[in-house]
């Protein structure tokens, strides 16, 4: 009775731990309950526009402002990612509807925006902006209504209906430029079930805005900001000449409608694809290839393989003063540590890193631990994942450096720990400048640029150094055959043998890298540096087709966006290469050892 007594508070405590468990909500996306006229703030994002890559803050444009301007303290991923979340002067009540309220002014006064400001609007319109607000935490978007038929017959049109992230500032027609000055906010609720004698709570489902140009002339105010919007299509739109002062009313209405969504699929209106099927295809296809070409290169190169060591091993038993011959004839080298061991085992510990910080990611977001609704979390969690994993960088490149006969483990861990992220970071800071000086809110703040070298130095060094050391005292790795004390002479290498050409040999089927590497073997024991380099040739092709697209696909014409464009192609390529080197380099290393090893040499 007495133990079942001393139980009794741990199980108590047991339960409501699992009580609490059940009402848990990652932090930032927990619902919110609004009652009747609760205020719903609608908050500014920034601009942005495909054709510049470079985003705005929301009041660099002359909009209208609230009496004091607050700025959302963002993470580390939302301030790379150029958010600049900031609250507005629209005033939204939950569930109660506005025909049209004019913002700026209370005396209805027209604004009048200055030439300056006119060609600094006109000139974000042509170059295709568009503003991103949020309500709730939810995205405005424009709804798009497209008819999937072709018939004459408009009653057998389908619309399919398409979401478009933020709206659009203006328009132009006919060489003059409009602007949307008035916003009309069409937001949906769900009522959430209650019981008797409770009020009713509503929950923000999506949030959507259509935009419109109404010319000052036709629109009529009233008193207390109020005004009267124009009926039918008797309104022109709202024109701004950038070679004059402008006036105009920025103007808004707010609809309300009951939605069947729930709050916890909210986000699939934003996240559904319009070609499901074609997505589909491509992913099945994917697999197709990549199980089919496995499947036929590793029949190859078994049937291959066993043949080979059959051979070998009847050989040695029959006589063991038989010449050697085949990849056998190489076993005295093809261990031999290649040019570099330093800077290639630095490479290899920042490609361990990265794929580390790769599958973390994708396993956190299974977890649905990094929701669309944590704005800026992708970017934050994978950017404190690379430092953190610089343990596990710089133990497997410590390790390797061991192998290949190094012994100055503070320089490869100095090298380990500042090759890749250096360049990085000196791409990154070179490009920041330029953004800097277009006055974007992609910019990098310099306080933040210091936190990361922060970061850098403070986190990812030491435990790099720490990896490293712990990987470099660890027994190396074992290799099935000893290296001969004179190299042997290498035989002159047809053309199909250059490094160049294996590269976009393996870039085009990279699983097909396992097969080449079976031929470099044959003749070349110099493939340390080779299985790197052609396992992520892949990476050529994807540079390739990112100078197709831009050329081809995007109306980029200016300079620093081609810059942006290709510095972060760069960076993209870099890191894919290195990655898919890093994966190619160990499974043929993993090959080599594994097929020396069946192999008798004395």
């Amino acid at each position: 009775m007495a133990a079942a007594m001393d139980w009794l508070p741990w199980s108590l405590m047991f339960l409501s731990l699992m009580y609490e468990a059940s009402t848990f909500y990652v932090p930032g996306v927990a619902p919110i309950n609004f009652h009747q006229n609760d205020p719903v703030e609608i908050k500014a994002v920034k601009l942005t526009s495909s054709r510049t890559q470079l985003p705005y803050e929301y009041y660099s444009l002359p909009f209208c402002q609230p009496r004091e301007i607050t700025y959302k303290a963002e993470n580390l991923g939302e301030v790379l990612r150029g958010d600049r979340i900031v609250n507005t002067p629209f005033q939204v009540l939950m569930n109660s509807e506005k025909k049209c309220e004019v913002l700026c002014t209370k005396t209805n006064k027209p604004v009048t925006l200055s030439v300056e400001q006119s060609r600094l609007v006109a000139e974000r319109i042509t170059e295709d902006y568009y503003v991103h607000l949020i309500a709730d935490n939810l995205p405005v978007a424009t709804r798009l209504e497209l008819y999937s038929n072709h018939d004459g017959d408009d009653k057998k049109k389908e619309k399919d209906v398409q979401f478009e992230h933020g709206y659009r500032l203006g328009f132009t027609d006919v060489n003059k430029i409009y602007l949307h000055n008035h916003l009309s906010f069409i937001l949906y609720y769900h009522r959430e079930d209650l019981e008797e004698d409770q009020e009713h709570t509503y929950r923000v489902v999506r949030f959507e805005v259509i935009p419109q140009s109404i010319r000052l002339e036709d629109l009529k105010t009233e008193e207390k900001s109020s005004c009267t919007l124009p009926e039918g299509t008797n309104s022109s739109p709202q024109e701004i000449d950038p070679t004059k002062e402008n006036q105009l009313y920025f103007t808004y209405s707010v609809h309300w409608e009951e939605s069947d969504i729930k709050w916890a699929s909210r986000w699939d209106t934003y996240l559904t694809m319009s070609d499901v099927q074609i997505h589909w295809f491509s992913i099945i296809n994917s697999v197709v290839v990549v199980f089919f070409l496995s499947g036929i290169l590793s029949m190859i190169i078994i049937r291959t393989l066993r043949k080979d060591i059959a051979n070998y091993n009847k050989e040695d038993d029959i006589e063991d003063t038989m010449e050697e011959s085949g990849w056998k004839l190489v076993h005295g080298d093809v261990f031999r540590p290649p040019q570099y061991p330093m800077i290639l085992s630095s490479l290899l510990g920042s490609g361990i890193q990265l794929f580390c910080m790769i599958l973390i990611v994708i396993f956190v977001a299974m977890l649905g631990m990094l929701s669309p609704s944590s704005r800026g979390a992708l970017m934050t969690t994978a950017c404190f994942l690379f430092m953190f994993m610089g343990v596990f960088g710089g133990f497997s490149a410590g390790r390797l450096y061991r192998t290949l006969k190094g012994h100055r483990w503070k320089k490869g861990a100095f090298c380990t720990a500042t090759l890749y992220p250096g360049v990085v970071f000196g791409i990154c800071f070179i490009l920041n400048c330029f953004i800097w000086g277009k006055h974007s809110s992609g910019a990098v703040p310099f306080p933040t640029m210091v936190a990361l070298l922060c970061m850098w130095f403070g986190i990812s060094l030491p435990l790099i150094y720490l990896g490293y050391y712990f990987g470099f005292r660890k027994q190396p790795y074992d290799n099935p055959v000893r290296t001969n004390q004179i190299p042997r002479q290498i035989p002159e290498q047809r053309w199909y043998m250059n490094r160049f050409v294996g590269i976009l040999m393996a870039g085009i089927l990279p699983f097909g890298a396992m097969f080449i590497e079976l031929f470099f073997i044959f003749s070349d024991y110099r493939w340390w540096w080779r299985n790197f380099l052609v396992s992520g040739g892949s990476a050529f092709y994807v540079l390739v087709y990112a100078i197709f697209y831009f050329v081809n696909k995007l109306d980029i014409v200016e300079f620093i966006p081609s810059l942006l464009y290709f510095g972060y192609t760069a960076l993209m390529v870099l890191s894919f290469w290195l990655l898919t080197g890093t994966i190619g380099f160990y499974a043929a290393y993993m090959f080599v050892r594994k097929i020396y090893a069946a192999v008798k040499i004395d």
